[in-house]
């Protein structure tokens, strides 16, 4: 197994996005610092954290709480997300650690060669949403436009702490100090979009952490475009 996960990992990075792409790859994936066999899945978000071709985002969820660790970065709007997920593809149920890509594409745990494909399928599709963002001061200026009219777009904006340690005590993993890499926090709808005229608008984003903007189709399905500003 110790010569699996470098060779794991070139394979990730091998995989790199055509120039057709209209935006990197949005990578999300749901964990928790109570849930054993989420540490493989968290080590790789670090490998996709390097990638420009891809927007790799860790939402923890609450929703293990109650076996003895309570994750200090667990947000219940992270299981919401989740569940939105699981019920917009007919699932009944919710685990980590899953990885959804670009809204649509359902990953189990830590499978990286699943993940190659999937993120190397996503890159080669093209959106009709062109999408940028720049940062001037702590404002972000968005801005959007689209080949087709699509009344259920909605804009999320959040923010992701590049790294963030946390020393776990009890619960399943206890005993072991864990790092994880983009670490979301402050998300946020800040508007409808139906595509019929161009989206220009202005966002505060205090700070230097990163920012990710995304136009996504409705709450839990494609996400359509998405860029970083790191």
């Amino acid at each position: 197994m110790k010569y699996l996960i470098p060779l794991v990992f070139a394979v990730l990075g091998a995989v790199a996005a055509p120039a057709s792409a209209q935006s990197p790859v949005v990578v999300e994936l749901f964990t928790s610092q109570g849930c054993s066999s989420c540490p493989p899945a968290d080590k790789l978000m670090h490998e996709l954290a390097k990638r420009d071709d891809v927007i790799a985002l860790a939402l923890h969820v609450d929703y293990w709480d109650y076996i003895g660790w309570k994750d200090e970065f667990a947000d219940p709007a992270n299981s919401d997300r989740q569940r939105g997920y699981a019920a917009e593809a007919g699932r009944r149920s919710v685990y980590t650690p899953q990885m959804i890509i670009n809204g649509t594409t359902d990953i189990v745990g830590a499978r990286p060669m699943d993940l190659s494909k999937a993120i190397a399928d996503h890159s080669a599709r093209t959106s009709p949403v062109a999408l940028t963002a720049t940062r001037a001061g702590d404002k972000v200026r968005i801005v959007a436009t689209s080949t087709q009219q699509n009344a259920d777009m909605l804009i999320h904006m959040l923010r992701y702490q590049p790294e963030r340690t946390a020393r776990i005590t009890r619960g399943e993993n206890a005993g072991h100090t864990l790092t994880y890499a983009n670490v979301t926090e402050d998300w946020k709808i800040l508007q409808e979009w139906d595509g019929v005229t161009e989206l220009e608008l202005e966002a505060q984003a205090a700070g230097d952490i990163p920012v990710v903007v995304m136009v996504q189709d409705g709450r839990h399905g494609a996400i359509l475009a998405a860029v970083q500003i790191r």
